[in-house]
């Protein structure tokens, strides 16, 4: 039987740990033996922080009824012995709801109230402000307890039509889409926007986060989800119903919601769920396996998607024969083969993503090491010449060879002068870099957007207002871009001179790649178009929707340029280290060879035996190297394993 997901979760899990462990090894290893630079060091942090806690986003979509809570429960909350996630007939779940763990905070169901809606801020900035929310501590040990608290995201409650329309559950322009009107004119709407549950879950603390989104109304009621939070889950499941195959109202989530330019196969997975509705004591096995296969096939044709991405599943009794412990009905149920599936693809992908990283991190800081290691080696190299120099020679040759190197040492020390103009200048290129991508410029962008959508009448012109507002953003990326490169260009001049003058082997690190950067604006262009494009065109005649795709927008863009941000700064701070590190090693030779000439001339030590010591010192560092390339090597290629036996991070050093 194939593994289950929180079994190939686990695996996941314990293979990021491993990582994760391996490179703080790597790190203690090279603290110990002086290798540890402040960028290198950043560098490790950052690595070993993403294996331990990057998160993994599963986002569930269904219109209501299709059991998507259910499913929810099958995968993930079986070991409670029961429901913990709202699931019965009808529109359960009305609202958001975010599982995760985040253990700066204790467990508790977050709710932040509906009326949200009606002020500023985007949904993300709401998710940062903690003031809001109603927060209920919950009992994770007691299951009971855990799903009564859960049941309070299916709370609604009924408001006036012009409320439901203020807060966008009712359009007037839609009349197909709005709710049903009670006898007294009121609209059934969700009392609360979105909820967040906290709670050290096995799956949830190694970093899985599971988002379950409401039907169609709801979802289309706040666009962000649409253009902001289901983009970046790393997968998505797509619940229909066995009885019902593709509704129009599924084919609308679909279209509006969840394709994407290009082959959407590679995150999402399709679930035909509750075929046990079509098992039959009237028909035999193979009848049903036939209709089920017509079933599957039909939605694969009609969401575009291939064959091999739809699966049937009986969500109810693949919970119920975890709960029971009844294999065959397990089986039956096929869950486990959708298990599998979403393990394998999902699980896979993020660990192409995280060995990628690991491999760039890696591979730079085994670099900057290495740089490091050459230098002692030519400093050790140089002394050897300068002390074979002597030999046979008087003492007023070794105070004339004294004040020689003091000499260097003081022309050395005079040219700190340029390396603070460099800084210094470097440090002003950066901050104008800062002001570009900053909030101030976001906001100016942000702003002629908004007030072009604002204008009276339909916004036929729409993709015009977005590439405009978007070739501004993507101009911003290649302003900075053109300021790297003069800022590269400088450092290379003045690496160049340094090595020239002072015998240094820096190396101006490469330019940040800011390419994926600009692709990550494209992505978002066009989910935002693709998303007014399906049937929302309308709805930009309103006010509060297009604020509302305008908060949206401004959150994503923000994220992408903090994260542009980032990888400049640690470039910069790159290229500092380099300098700082053989500025320091420069210092350290001229004092180890004004110590090796008084040995020599105080009769403590002769000739031979301080060339000797330096062999022993040259022969550790090739030793440094080897186990550096060792050490590095185990984490770029090879799976990962426990620490070699018998040895210890600063079992190799330097005197």
């Amino acid at each position: 039987m194939s593994r289950s997901f929180d079994q190939q979760f686990d695996q996941h899990g314990a293979w990021r740990r491993n990582f994760a462990h391996r490179l703080k090894w790597l790190g203690n290893w090279l603290r110990d033996n002086d290798l540890l630079d402040t960028a290198v060091a950043e560098r490790l942090r950052e690595l070993e922080t993403q294996m331990r806690a990057s998160k993994v986003r599963v986002a569930f979509v269904a219109e209501f009824s299709r059991g998507k809570s259910e499913l929810i429960n099958a995968i993930f909350f079986a070991g409670y012995g029961r429901r913990v996630m709202p699931a019965s007939a009808g529109r359960t779940t009305m609202c958001p709801t975010e599982l995760g763990y985040d253990p700066t905070l204790a467990p508790s169901l977050r709710l932040l109230p509906i009326e949200t809606r009606l002020e500023t801020g985007s949904l993300n900035a709401w998710l940062r402000n903690t003031e809001r929310w109603t927060e209920i501590a919950v009992d994770v040990d007691d299951a009971e307890h855990l799903a009564a608290t859960m049941q309070k995201v299916a709370e609604v409650m009924w408001v006036p039509r012009e409320q439901a329309k203020a807060l966008g559950f009712w359009h007037d322009d839609m009349p197909q889409d709005n709710p049903v009107v009670d006898a007294q004119g009121r609209v059934e709407v969700p009392r609360w926007r979105h909820a967040v549950l906290n709670m050290p879950h096995p799956l949830l603390e190694q970093g899985l986060v599971i988002l379950d989104t409401p039907g169609l109304n709801a979802i289309g009621a706040e666009p962000e989800l649409t253009v902001s939070l289901i983009p970046q889950a790393h997968a998505v499941v797509f619940i229909l119903g066995a009885d019902t195959g593709v509704t129009r109202s599924d084919l609308s989530i679909w279209r509006e919601h969840l394709t994407t330019e290009g082959d959407p196969s590679e995150t999402r997975l399709v679930v035909l769920n509750k075929i046990d509705t079509l098992w039959d004591s009237l028909s035999q096995p193979g009848q049903i396996d036939a209709q089920l296969e017509r079933q599957c096939a039909s939605a694969a044709q009609t969401l575009g998607v291939s064959r091999d991405r739809v699966l049937p599943v009986s969500a109810q009794k693949g919970l119920q024969a975890k709960v029971e412990h009844q294999s065959a009905l397990l089986r039956a149920s096929r869950l486990p083969a959708l298990e599998a599936a979403l393990g394998q693809g999902l699980l896979g992908r993020r660990e192409q993503v995280l060995r990628q990283a690991v491999n760039t991190g890696v591979s730079a800081l085994r670099a900057e090491a290495a740089r490091v290691l050459q230098v002692r080696q030519r400093d050790l190299a140089e002394q050897v010449l300068e002390l074979q120099g002597l030999r046979g020679k008087n003492s007023g040759v070794l105070r004339h060879m004294r004040g020689r190197i003091e000499q260097e040492q003081a022309d050395f020390e005079s040219s700190n002068a340029r390396i603070l103009a460099l800084r210094s200048i470097q440090a002003k290129m950066l901050r104008q870099v800062h002001a570009v991508l900053g909030v101030t410029t976001l906001r100016e962008d942000m702003g002629r957007l908004a007030q072009a959508l604002r204008a009276s009448g339909l916004k036929l012109n729409v993709k015009a207002i977005y590439g405009s507002t978007f070739d501004a953003l993507r101009q911003n990326l290649r302003e900075v871009h053109a300021s790297l490169t003069e800022m590269h260009s400088m450092l290379n001049a003045t690496f160049r001179q340094l090595n020239a003058e002072h015998g240094f082997s820096l190396q101006a690190p490469p330019e940040p790649e800011l390419a994926e950067f600009e692709a990550e604006l494209g992505r978002i262009e066009q989910s935002h178009l693709h998303y007014l494009g399906v049937g929302n065109m309308l709805r930009l005649v309103q006010a509060e929707f297009c604020d509302k795709l305008v908060r949206a927008l401004a959150s994503r863009v923000r994220a992408v340029n903090e994260a542009a941000v980032h990888e400049i700064d640690r470039w910069g701070k790159s290229a500092r280290a380099q300098l700082d590190v053989q500025l320091r090693e420069r210092r350290r030779s001229f004092v180890r060879r004004l110590e090796s000439l008084e040995r020599i001339q105080s009769a403590t030590g002769n000739l031979d035996e301080r060339l000797a010591e330096i062999e022993a010192q040259s022969q550790a560092l090739q030793s440094l190297q080897q186990r550096l390339d060792e050490l590095t090597g185990l984490l770029t290629s090879a799976e990962p394993g426990p620490s070699p036996a018998g040895s210890a991070p600063g079992e190799l050093r330097v005197a």
